[in-house]
């Protein structure tokens, strides 16, 4: 049956293109490439469907929809999903599209630092072998804008968890060199798969920059939020407290360990210090920590009274996640699941080191995010969900 399946699609790919012509081109490689998922997923799988076996790894879990740019055009595939903690994206995709996404980028990164058409063309031909135009290298990063553009005001759902922060970088605006919040979201929806749900580069007040992501991705359909982690950043308290309040919201116990070093006033004691805020962290439940607090104040009371004063007034806020199931804490305690983001972002703009405008950042950020972002959709869960 599997045989016969597979050369009804080739078939269809064929007749495809005789009907009609070059036009149907890319309608058939739509056809081959979802076939070829689906028989890797049940590689993967070591079963086909609906087929019962000792030696399966996991279960399909059907298929979500990828729109990806080519040369002849948008083509819609549909991706196999699987479930049960199985990995897997599929090579057909990947490997076809390698050479898409590396001229994407090669684009968008010249374009970002100011280089000009004519030159991208030159390095393009030069890399990839490409005879293109400048023509069509304008259209490009038009194209470009436009899919990012898009990626940014796409609909959202249902997210239980959702993390925040910000990283800055260096913009010149009228021939001054200024930093740029760049704002980053990332969310744990009710099956436990994490997106990056939105990201904004703006020069303005935090506050009003940070209210204004967060207005952005409630139009856009976020909801069902019922635990929110950030650094202690006034401007985005301040937000959180207008767009989303009553959400429980849990400050990140790794920039608190950081917060808590400016008021130790001997550098030897750094040390011992923070053990001591670690082992508030890492009490085993919510009431011994608050004993733990009182424990570490107390012990600081006398060669560090700020410091004891500090813990007990801001310790507290840190300690939300103990009331998530324990398997959620260590994932959700910081904002560290950011980290490789900003690794990225980090290891891609400093080859720019200076951007000309916010939404040339915007651009690169965008770019790196959405495709994190679809691994991270189509890959293994991060977080179980289980009641």
């Amino acid at each position: 049956m599997t045989h016969q399946n597979e050369n009804t699609q080739s078939n269809s790919a064929v007749q495809h293109i005789l009907d009609n012509g070059l036009d149907g081109i890319g309608e058939a490689i739509r056809l081959i490439i979802d076939q070829a998922m689906k028989i890797e997923r049940s590689q993967v799988l070591q079963a086909k469907p609906h087929e019962r076996t000792d030696q399966r790894q996991g279960y399909a879990n059907g298929f979500k929809g990828k729109t990806v740019s080519t040369r002849v055009g948008d083509i819609r595939f549909s991706v196999p999903q699987v479930r049960n903690g199985v990995d897997f994206y599929p090579s057909a995709l990947e490997k076809g599209l390698r050479s898409e996404r590396a001229l994407m980028l090669a684009i968008a990164e010249m374009y970002i630092q100011g280089v000009s058409t004519r030159k991208v063309t030159a390095v393009l031909e030069e890399l990839c072998g490409l005879d293109i135009s400048s023509t069509q290298v304008s259209r490009a990063t038009a194209q470009l804008d436009q899919e990012l553009a898009q990626w940014r005001i796409r609909p959202l759902g249902q997210f239980k968890y959702l993390i925040l922060d910000a990283r800055y970088e260096k913009v010149r605006i009228n021939g001054i060199v200024r930093s740029c919040a760049v704002l980053i979201a990332l969310g744990v929806d009710p099956e436990g798969k994490r997106s990056v749900l939105g990201v904004s580069a703006k020069l303005s007040e935090a506050e009003v920059h940070w209210r204004d992501f967060l207005a952005s991705l409630q139009e856009r359909g976020i909801h069902g939020i019922e635990f929110a982690v950030s650094d202690d950043h006034a401007g985005l308290r301040a937000a959180l407290a207008a767009r989303l309040p009553g959400i429980p919201w849990q400050r990140c116990q790794f920039h608190f360990q950081q917060n808590a070093m400016a008021h130790v006033p001997k550098i030897h004691m750094r040390d011992e210090v923070a053990q001591d805020i670690r082992s508030i962290f890492n009490a085993s439940d919510l009431h011994q920590a608050q004993r733990q607090i009182q424990a570490v104040a107390q012990k600081y009371r006398e060669s560090a009274p700020s410091l004891a004063e500090w813990i007990e007034a801001n310790a507290p806020e840190a300690l939300t996640v103990f009331n998530l199931p324990e398997t959620h804490r260590k994932k959700l305690r910081t904002t560290n699941s950011l980290e490789r983001l900003n690794k990225e972002i980090k290891r891609r703009t400093r080859v720019a080191t200076l951007f000309p405008n916010e939404k040339s950042l915007e651009r690169l950020v965008t770019a790196l995010l959405s495709e994190i972002s679809d691994e991270w959709e189509t890959g293994k869960i991060y977080l179980t969900m289980k009641n």
